[in-house]
């Protein structure tokens, strides 16, 4: 058995016993079990249970847990008619409701745990509960679901397991589980002071006066990289009419997940109703269409950062990584079909650039014709080769992954996965190939010969969204950002007062040189000021006193180390910081440069 189906065996296994753990303990008569699935580091089961659980049951329900295990009970596998199964859990809402959507002709099967405990489950799983004596297993939490993922349903109480074949793999587990809580960007974002959430606008960052300089340090980076390849950065309109919606085909794939603004008597069916854009492609459509384009100015890539609004379910939200207002890195580029390969290819070459200077790899996935799918099938069938053959050519044939009916309701894409500091796949930036908008807007372009042909239009998008991508840079780099992207690059803190006016001077260099900074002017101690720029990950703290006014240097701390670089001449420490944010470095300069050293 290969380990990624023993594991799944084992820990659905275990839920299993979890289910029998908490109806011994509760009473069956008290219980409503509804399912039980392995998951990636575990397991969980939802419940409907007589009270809250709370930390104070988990360490019961283990020793319970473990105490079913000690008993190494046989399991067996029974197959019952749809008649049969649904009197075996009668009173179980939940298992009934499961048998009742099978067709009436369905063989079910059913799996015991001993005598006294029965699940409605297709297997498969252990023979006997003694296999599950050598695992090593901690509740991890409790938290509220819904029956089905459907918030007007019955609400559950779902209870997560780690689970993993020996102790060490479990106390290794529990080692990145908190090394993933101490970077949680939702802790380390307002406590950087870069963004904070309010309840008037549930799931809509503030981005605090830090965190926007962080904000507008990345964005200008993307810029870069963007106006070298020939990108032309629009802005357009927030909020849009209906019909533009309709034409796009958003209004009837999207609808439910937009933030609508009614027309008169409140009717969103009525021609003067707008909507707060979940897309940017309809605005950079207009901006296209403005004039009729010879081939000769294909391609024509537009680039946009403008806010745009999703609507999601509030048990969604989670801090930057799920929002419902944020803006994405979007880009539309329109080209004739035979520049579809070069073009990919060259989107290709500007995420690798981007992810390269984060240390971050990423690996290309093709998503294929959902089930909602608009437009012609042949049109899809061509489009999935096309793209087939570009990943093909550049990963070689069978190399990447095919999520198959997960493309967008235009045309099928290239997902980039990125992978973070602790191993967690990302999905990032997306390439999405589509003939169904240009036709739905009746684009145009003259070809050499004359004639009117249409343009195939391309989505793409590096960072997905840039909320998105900085909450997983603060969990990557664990808040202290590489200089160049830092908040505040420097902390300046004269000794006392009477050292304020070289401060001054100093920090004056440093605007003018674009290098960011703060400076604490007060007469608070020393240390006090440290301490400060200290908490919030300050990648220098330049301390000014009486030998660095009179010879015109910087005493250097260095973060993450004792180390203080002491006397360094002002023009040698301007250079540092300029090589820093020059080549985007990820290494933050912890000495003085050899050939500075020198002089």
């Amino acid at each position: 058995m290969e380990r990624e189906e023993f594991l799944q065996v084992y820990r659905h296994s275990m839920s299993h016993i979890l289910a029998k753990a908490v109806i011994e303990i509760f009473g069956k008569e008290n219980v409503q079990y509804a399912i039980g699935p392995q998951i990636a580091d575990g397991f969980y089961y939802d419940f409907v249970l007589p009270r809250t659980v709370n930390k104070d049951d988990f360490t019961t329900i283990e020793n319970k847990m473990r105490e079913i295990m000690k008993r190494k009970e046989d399991w067996r596998v029974e197959e019952l008619s749809r008649d049969e199964a649904l009197k075996l859990f009668e009173g179980q809402k939940f298992k009934t409701e499961l048998i009742e959507d099978l067709p009436a002709d369905e063989r079910i099967t059913v799996y015991y745990t001993g005598d006294d405990f029965v699940d409605l489950c297709r297997g498969p799983h252990i023979s006997n509960s003694a296999e599950l004596l050598s695992a090593a297993f901690q509740i991890k939490s409790v938290s509220g679901s819904y029956w089905r993922g459907d918030e007007k349903r019955d609400q559950l109480q779902r209870i997560y397991v780690y689970a993993f074949p020996s102790k060490d793999e479990l106390k290794a587990h529990l080692k990145l589980v908190q090394e993933a809580m101490e970077r949680d960007h939702k802790k380390l974002g307002p406590q950087l002071d870069l963004f904070m959430f309010d309840e008037t606008a549930p799931g809509m960052p503030y981005w605090l006066p830090r965190g926007w300089k962080t904000f507008n340090a990345l964005l200008e980076f993307w810029r870069g990289i963007h106006d070298e390849h020939g990108y032309q950065e629009i802005s357009a309109p927030v909020i849009n009419n209906k019909k533009l919606w309709v034409t796009s085909g958003h209004w009837d794939h999207y609808v439910n997940n937009m933030f609508i603004i009614p027309g008169e008597g409140g009717d969103i069916e009525a021609d003067d109703t707008f909507a707060a854009k979940p897309m940017n492609c309809p605005n950079a459509i207009n901006v296209y269409r403005k004039t009729l384009r010879s081939y000769k100015e294909l391609p024509v890539r537009i680039s946009q950062v403008d806010v745009i609004h999703r609507k999601e379910k509030s048990g969604e939200l989670n801090g930057l990584f799920r929002v419902q207002m944020f803006r994405q890195d979007d880009a539309h580029i329109f080209v004739t079909e035979d520049q579809i390969e070069s073009e990919i290819s060259d989107i290709m070459e500007i995420a690798g650039e981007i992810y390269g200077t984060f240390g971050l790899t990423y690996i290309a996935e093709l998503s294929t014709r959902p089930d909602d799918f608009m437009g012609d099938i042949e049109v899809w069938n061509q489009a999935e080769a096309d793209l087939k053959r570009i990943l093909d050519k550049k990963y070689g044939e069978g190399k990447y992954e095919i999520n198959e009916g997960d493309g967008a309701f235009y045309g099928p894409k290239i997902d980039l996965k990125m992978r973070d500091a602790l191993g967690r796949e990302w999905q990032m930036g997306t390439i999405q190939l589509d003939f169904q908008l240009p036709l739905n807007f009746d684009l145009k372009y003259v070809a050499q010969d004359g004639s009117q042909k249409r343009p195939v239009m391309i989505h793409r998008a590096i960072f997905g969204s840039m909320e998105r991508f900085i909450g997983i840079l603060i969990e990557n780099f664990k808040g202290a950002f590489p200089f160049w992207l830092s908040p505040v690059q420097v902390g300046i803190v004269p000794i006392r007062t009477e050292h304020n006016d070289y401060a001054k001077e100093v920090a004056g260099l440093l605007r003018k040189n674009g290098i960011r900074f703060e400076a604490d002017y007060s007469d608070s101690n020393m240390k006090e000021k440290i301490k400060k720029y200290k908490n919030y990950k300050d990648p220098y703290i330049i301390v000014l006193g009486d030998q660095e006014a009179a010879e015109r240097t910087v005493s250097i701390n260095v973060r993450g180390s004792n180390k203080q670089l002491r006397n360094v001449p002002l023009d040698v420490f301007l250079d540092m910081c300029e090589s820093m944010n020059e080549e985007y470095s990820l290494n933050l300069l912890d000495e003085v440069p050899a050939d500075y050293k020198a002089e």
